[in-house]
């Protein structure tokens, strides 16, 4: 999966934290650390986890921030 983040306005001298974090949502657990961004900027992560049902945890401090988050879905074509 991809995820495309941006972080703004970082009101700190050290700019303020962003971090993303993608969490099992049948045990809770932190799967893994997808972004983890000090001040003002934007970019693309790749994940690469097996097929399951998540959620994602976001902390923050000082900062603005968005992110989109897409999954690919495989489609197989039949020939005829």
């Amino acid at each position: 999966m991809r995820i495309e983040w941006t972080t703004a306005k970082g009101t700190r001298v050290d700019g303020g934290a962003f971090r993303l974090t993608i969490h099992s949502a049948i045990s809770g657990r932190p799967l893994m650390e997808a972004v983890e961004q000090r001040g003002v900027g934007t970019g693309t992560a790749f994940v690469h986890e097996d097929p399951r049902v998540f959620y994602a945890v976001v902390d923050s401090a000082d900062l603005e921030w968005s992110f989109t988050l897409q999954e690919a879905v495989l489609v197989e074509r039949k020939r005829r």
